[in-house]
């Protein structure tokens, strides 16, 4: 089922001060984000769904600001129901850690406005100003660490920066004819390890990553610890924090994830299939707070190793 949609809390963008060929806010929006058109832009400001911070209305010829930020709420014709639940597993002044299902975007983004976790956990606790320390990508589901206060959001993000935070995953993948000759001789022993460490950097279309030549920006330790049939149950432990980074990694490893879409080869675009959801799980995430100094190791339930 599909409904349009207007997201209930505005997005924003920095109008930035090196731009000085838009004399109008509407002449930056159109180039800005020239995928949604200047006609729709006009559209949105004729209709005060754009303002300044301070709530004042954007006209069709307000000028130009350098630095000032510009609202406006993200539209979309229709927009797909995720049915699967979010949880909150833990919950105090300064953070949630909850539940994200797969399926469901961390924030608004493409054909997602309202259905996304960052809203439904705002609705469902009332706090308007929950927003997440890190991200996680849609396809993939585990737990996730939101802050509630805008004054100490910084703290928590540099947990990921430092490296001050364990995230650890479960994942699923096909093994290679190597590993599952080996295991058929009874000759693997687990679990195995490697360490991947490679340069990613974006491909074509932009939103995939590649492998390229260079010096490592990007660190994985990878544990290959079940086996069932030619299918592993892989724990995965990523040091770095690039987009797609353990997707990539176990790819480069021969063993793409179990109904990966985009990699080792990018799909069609079309419809989700509930039914088969990314084979990777963020299962758990260990820190200690900022603030609190409490030791928190939360953990949601893991992938299960029945072929697939």
């Amino acid at each position: 089922m599909t409904d349009s949609a207007r997201a209930a809390q505005p997005s924003y963008v920095v109008l930035p001060r090196e731009i000085t060929d838009k004399p109008t806010v509407l002449a930056f929006l159109s180039s800005h984000f020239a995928r949604i058109g200047e006609s729709v832009w006009r559209q949105r400001i004729v209709d005060g769904k754009v303002h300044w911070q301070d709530g004042t209305l954007i006209g069709l010829a307000s000028p130009y600001r350098p630095t000032a930020r510009v609202y406006y709420y993200r539209e979309v014709i229709e927009e797909a129901k995720v049915p699967f639940a979010e949880r909150i597993l833990f919950q105090d002044a300064n953070i949630i850690l909850a539940y994200k299902p797969h399926f469901l975007p961390v924030t608004p983004s493409g054909n997602y406005v309202n259905e996304c976790l960052v809203h439904r956990l705002r609705r469902s606790t009332g706090i308007d100003t929950i927003s997440p320390a890190h991200r996680l990508d849609r396809e993939t589901a585990g737990v996730i660490l939101m802050t509630v206060k805008p004054a100490t959001r910084h703290q928590y993000h540099q947990l990921f920066v430092e490296g001050n935070i364990r995230k650890d995953y479960q994942a699923l993948a096909k093994l290679t004819p190597a590993l599952i000759a080996q295991y058929q001789r009874g000759q693997l022993d687990l679990p195995i390890h490697w360490t991947v460490k490679n340069r990613m950097q974006p491909s074509e279309p932009s939103f995939i990553m590649q492998v390229v030549p260079g010096e490592a920006n990007t660190h994985s330790q990878i544990s290959l610890v079940a086996i069932k049939g030619d299918i592993g149950l892989f724990h995965l432990s990523p040091i770095t924090g690039k987009t797609h980074q353990l997707r990539v990694h176990m790819q480069s490893l021969g063993m793409p994830l179990l109904n990966d879409r985009f990699y080792p080869t990018l799909l069609p675009k079309g419809p989700d299939n509930f039914q088969q959801p990314l084979k990777l799980i963020a299962q758990r995430l260990a820190f200690i707070d900022p603030l609190t100094q409490v030791h928190h190791q939360i953990e949601c339930d893991g992938v299960e190793l029945n072929g697939g």
